[in-house]
């Protein structure tokens, strides 16, 4: 158990060295992240960027000295390089946080940079967006200011699986500053989200007219809804009416069998009179 945690922490590690080494070394291409594996015949590094050019070079210069880099400095095993390129890289967070930490590096002011990135983000079509900057921004004293549009869950499992996060720090003169950009895509899901199921729409009933002839009355959709409420009704008050036919057929009888009773116990005080 504790080789087997060991080796889990070594690569991570490993994992966290490149990633550290790539975002360093091809920053200017735009760089998001990076996806090791490895096989039997070499380890696959491949490596999202939004300019893939500047990565792969003039006939391919840049991704060998690349590869050779990777080679000599974290001892991998062949390591091949597959460069995939960004479709959206304003809906990336971490792209986006980079560029804002570059502006801040050139100079711009961090309101302007904010504010550019925010309008990106929502112009390519995400739900919301929320960037945070921290540090000495106007004094000596640290503190942040937040810029948000549209909606950006802050718990639960929309904010956790959802949105995209990253944080990137920049150096300045003043000091270390933090920038930290939350994203939520186009097309995310939410848990108390309701969705009308659409069913087969009938066509309009037709209905003969009475004259008999070609004329004939469309049922609206309305009269059509009505249909089965007033059939329902309709059954309602035959129940009614079956009932109280029960009824009055037992009262009926209830009554003829009084009046037999009353007429046998005439004719038997008749009968004790004439004996008397």
């Amino acid at each position: 158990m504790g080789l087997l945690r060991r080796k889990i922490i070594q690569d991570a590690k490993l994992r966290a060295s490149i990633d550290e080494f790539l975002r360093s070394q091809i920053k200017e291409a735009g760089y998001s992240g990076m996806r090791l594996v490895k096989t039997p015949i070499g380890t696959q590094v491949s490596v999202y960027v939004h300019r893939p050019g500047l990565v792969i070079g003039t006939g391919g210069r840049n991704i060998r000295d690349l590869s050779k880099m990777l080679e000599d400095r974290f001892g991998l095993s062949d390591p091949q390089v597959a460069v995939v390129e960004i479709e959206v890289p304003e809906l990336d967070a971490k792209v986006m946080a980079a560029k804002i930490a570059d502006a801040l590096e050139k100079g711009v002011r961090y309101r302007r940079a904010a504010t550019w990135a925010l309008g990106r983000i929502m112009a390519a079509g995400a739900i919301g967006a929320q960037i945070v900057i921290r540090g000495k921004l106007t004094s000596d004293r640290s503190r942040f200011e937040k810029f948000t549009d549209g909606y950006v869950p802050s718990a639960g499992e929309p904010a956790l699986k959802q949105v995209r996060t990253a944080v990137v720090n920049v150096l300045l003169k003043q000091g270390l500053i933090g920038v930290k950009v939350k994203i939520l895509p186009p097309g995310s899901q939410f848990p108390d989200e309701l969705k009308m199921k659409e069913g087969a729409v009938q066509p309009p009933a037709v209905v003969p007219a009475e004259g008999g002839g070609e004329a004939a009355a469309v049922k609206t959709e309305g009269e059509a809804i009505a249909g089965p409420a007033e059939g329902e009704a309709s059954a309602g008050k035959n129940e009614g009416e079956a009932l109280d036919e029960a009824k009055e057929e037992v009262e009926g009888q209830q009554r003829e069998q009084q009046k037999g009773q009353d007429d046998k116990k005439g004719s038997e005080d008749d009968e004790e009179k004439e004996g008397g």
